[in-house]
């Protein structure tokens, strides 16, 4: 992994400091040089490079490069390409960071680097990282008049979607860091992968497909089985039909309030110390039951029987006609009540939406052309996209492990890890990678549940030392991304480079709560521990608000 520039960069640095170098920049381009550079990439094309001053989205001053490669014709006849901006701040710190970007991709976002940390002003570039971002291959905004099912349009290109699922970061990798290299004349020397959500997913599948890539990889709440919890989606806008004809009418934030409440009775001080975190989740799945919200005949503050096999239905995760499994559980925990939750999985709140949620607006066109083989065409309007959810049959349309001649590569196939069923990791370990992982108990998009029984497995794999090499830390109330009722700020990338670059394994992560979190405003000046799993942060007496009173365990 990048040996042989750790040793010029340490031999850099003695000459530094003894005056044998005479300018940390004596090999470095001119910005506007990288235009016309010769790098010998086939198919690289840099459209503009610029001195971008210090200021108003821009931390640091630093060097903007924007470009694509592989520009190509699809088998759909749409052209494709691999664009990308790459961000080179003039003071470097000699490491690159690549910038897994969420959702369907297909548009470059700004290569600031978000740590992950809950706080966006203090991201890679501001602390003078080269990053990367990209498109993962196709231009989301090229079929305006598909509606919200516009951006999954590149599903009915096969290499399309292999670019999304693995394929551009590998391509598009080699010729960043390149970039970086004749740019400042010197190697890069730790690289490090980070993103949430189908970022997360793009660490965990580059582990297995690129493992000496990355130094250190920081997966936050990632879509490990993403075609798997498309499926979700269906299962989910069914079971809330069977609620109310209008599916996002079928709760009421009260009422989900009401469930949020429910759990913290049941389960919060199971962790040693009632303060409105469930911390032990693992008890809380055996002790909460939804059943008895249930109404009777004289009862206030419940749910109707209908409504708690919804929900019930829902945690339990879809099933085909002969009980076959086929994604996940989920867990039971507060953030049920946290405007993630809600949004996500029952109503955005967005009136271009129809207020429908984002699993229909957003997921139905996925699964119906990215995760369906071969690709199923479906209407961009918010009722179309509702409609094949809602007809979506468990038994004969679910093909994420099909392959065709034309689509040779199952979903499953090119967009899980190589190992996904049977988790090793052998190689990313053997380069010496090192991995975090994040996720919220309470994200309504990917099951945390499904991630805890692949750390089991990799876990069980490894001889139980996954450790080793890979953190996994749970977060209780955390929704999809950061908020809910949750300590959701933690600086998990410092964690992941103390790890690899000082040999310093983490141990527990110091979370707080993010400013003004509206369900823990009294925790807003406490700490909180997130231990590695299985352990969980138990209450040991003392300052209820300092993280030393609990122990992980």
């Amino acid at each position: 992994m990048r040996l042989q520039w750790k040793n010029a960069v340490a031999l850099s640095a003695v000459m530094i400091a003894t005056g044998w170098a005479s300018s940390a920049s004596a090999g470095q381009l001119d910005c506007a040089e990288l235009t016309t550079h010769e790098f010998g990439i086939d198919g690289l094309v840099i459209g503009s490079a610029s001195a971008e001053p210090e200021g108003e989205g821009s931390p640091v001053p630093h060097c903007l490069v924007q470009g694509h490669i592989g520009e190509r014709t699809g088998a759909d006849g749409n052209t494709y390409r691999i664009s990308f901006e790459l961000r080179l701040p003039d003071e470097w710190n000699e490491r690159f960071v690549h910038q897994f970007n969420g959702g369907n991709d297909g548009r470059v976002v700004p290569a600031m680097g978000s740590l992950l940390n809950a706080d966006d002003s203090d991201n890679a570039l501001s602390r003078n990282y080269a990053v990367v971002s990209s498109d993962a291959g196709h231009d989301g905004s090229a079929h305006p008049d598909a509606g919200f099912a516009g951006g999954t349009k590149f599903g009915f290109d096969p290499e399309a979607r292999s670019d999304y699922g693995y394929s551009a970061v590998m391509k598009l990798n080699p010729v960043a860091t390149q970039i970086v290299e004749d740019y400042y004349g010197k190697g890069i020397a730790y690289s490090y992968g980070v993103g949430t959500s189908n970022g997360g997913r793009h660490g965990l599948v580059q582990a297995t497909r690129s493992p000496e890539a990355f130094d250190g990889i920081l997966a936050g709440y990632p879509g490990l089985n993403l075609p798997k919890a498309a499926v979700q989606h269906a299962w989910d806008i069914q079971s809330f039909k069977a609620v109310s004809d209008d599916v996002t009418q079928a709760f009421s934030n009260d009422e989900l309030k009401l469930v949020a409440e429910a759990v913290l009775e049941a389960c919060d001080a199971l962790d040693g110390l009632a303060d409105g975190i469930v911390a032990d989740s693992q008890a809380c799945q055996q002790t909460f039951d939804i059943s008895s919200l249930t109404c009777g005949e004289t009862s206030n503050n419940c749910l109707t029987s209908t409504q708690v096999d919804a929900l019930r239905r829902i945690h339990a995760g879809p099933v085909n006609s002969a009980g076959e499994e086929l994604y996940s559980d989920w867990a039971w925990d507060r953030g049920i009540e946290g405007r993630g939750w809600t949004a996500w999985k029952l109503n955005s709140g967005s009136e271009r939406m129809n207020n429908l949620p984002r699993i229909a607006t957003l997921g139905a066109s996925s699964l119906a052309m990215v995760f369906s083989n071969p690709p199923q065409d479906v209407g961009g309007d918010p009722d179309s996209l509702v409609s094949f959810l809602l007809d979506y049959d468990f038994d004969t349309d679910v093909t994420i492990d099909a392959s065709t001649a034309e689509f040779p590569e199952a979903p499953m196939e090119f967009m899980t890890p190589t190992d996904v069923e049977d988790p090793e990791m052998a190689d990313f370990r053997e380069a010496g990678g090192k991995m975090i992982v994040f996720h919220g108990m309470s994200d309504p998009v990917f099951s945390a549940l499904d991630t805890i029984e692949w750390y089991e497995k990799l876990d069980a794999n490894n001889g139980g030392n996954a450790k080793d090499f890979v953190m996994f830390y749970t977060v209780p109330g955390m929704n999809h991304g950061f908020g809910g009722p949750a300590t959701d700020k933690f600086a998990a990338f410092d964690a992941l480079v103390d790890w690899v670059e000082n040999g310093e394994q983490p141990d527990y992560l110091v979370a707080t709560t993010t400013p003004d979190n509206p369900y823990l405003p009294e925790l807003a000046d406490a700490t909180r521990k997130l231990c590695p799993y299985p352990a969980i942060a138990r209450y040991q007496g003392g300052d209820e608000m300092d993280h030393d009173s609990f122990v992980c365990q």
